[in-house]
């Protein structure tokens, strides 16, 4: 089943962000997008593609001993 394709509006929504982040992002070609026209749609697969390969997991501290 295909994705459902947002408005730029509705991307920057999901990101916690504003249509010009989003824009950027299109410009750069760092997110995927479907050009239908003039306007331009993002599937939400690709929302989550771009949030998963830019988190960042925690770093693990080392334990030299006990706290007193």
């Amino acid at each position: 089943m295909a994705d459902r394709l947002l408005t730029v509006a509705e991307a920057g929504e999901m990101l916690g962000t504003g249509e010009r982040f989003v824009r950027r992002l299109i410009a750069e070609r760092r997110i995927r997008y479907v050009k239908l026209g003039r306007p331009v749609r993002i599937p939400e697969s690709a929302i989550a593609e771009y949030v998963e390969a830019r988190t960042v997991e925690p770093a693990r501290r080392a334990r030299y001993g006990k706290a007193a």
